[in-house]
């Protein structure tokens, strides 16, 4: 799913993430854990970005800044919020996966 807003607006550091592990890629026919450790990771460190930014207009809005619209600080506030909902989706979704396999008979 593709959620944009506008052209001039910048799109989530993580959001072409799934994109990027459906498509093949050229010379990585074992990618390993490191690999995803390194993508989840980056992926953690966009949503606590964009987390901060939200934060920081938030406060610059608080502190009634002319050069920091409510707008903005609406959109920053939701783009953190949907980056935060989907770590929380994809964490639920490893631990439902880890206690799946531990409970397997072998």
């Amino acid at each position: 799913m593709d959620l944009r807003i506008s052209s001039s607006t910048v799109p989530l550091a993580g959001a072409g993430l799934a994109r990027r592990a459906a498509a093949p890629q050229a010379g990585a026919g074992s990618v390993g854990s490191a690999g995803f450790a390194s993508e989840l990771k980056g992926a953690l460190q966009s949503v606590s970005a964009a987390q901060n930014q939200a934060t920081q207009l938030q406060r610059e809005v608080q502190l009634e800044n002319p050069a920091v619209s409510l707008e903005e600080t609406m959109l920053a506030i939701q783009k953190a919020q949907i980056g935060f909902q989907a770590a929380l989706n994809v964490r639920n979704r490893m631990v439902q996966a880890y206690t799946d396999i531990m409970n397997m008979q072998v």
